[in-house]
C-alpha cells in the first residue's frame, strides 16, 4: 500500500469507527432515559396503590368501629 493511499485510507476508517461509538453511546443513552422513566412510573405506581390500599384499610376500621359501637 502506497503512502498517499494509507494517508487516505487509515483516517477514513477511523472516522468510521468513531461514528459507530457516537451512534451506539446515543442509543444507550436513549435506553437509559427510556428505563429511567419506566423506574419513575413504577414509583408513581407503587405510591397510587399504597394509597390507595392505606385508604381501604381506614375505610375497613372505620367500618369495624361503627359495628362495635352498634352493638354496644
Amino acid at each position: 500500500m502506497n503512502d498517499i493511499a494509507r494517508r487516505i485510507l487509515i483516517p477514513a476508517l477511523c472516522a468510521g469507527l468513531a461514528g459507530c461509538g457516537v451512534e451506539t453511546a446515543g442509543t444507550a443513552a436513549v435506553a437509559a432515559k427510556a428505563g429511567q422513566e419506566e423506574v419513575e412510573q413504577g414509583k408513581r405506581l407503587e405510591q397510587d396503590l399504597t394509597d390507595k390500599l392505606n385508604a381501604a384499610s381506614e375505610q375497613e376500621r372505620q367500618r369495624l368501629d361503627q359495628a362495635a359501637e352498634a352493638t354496644k
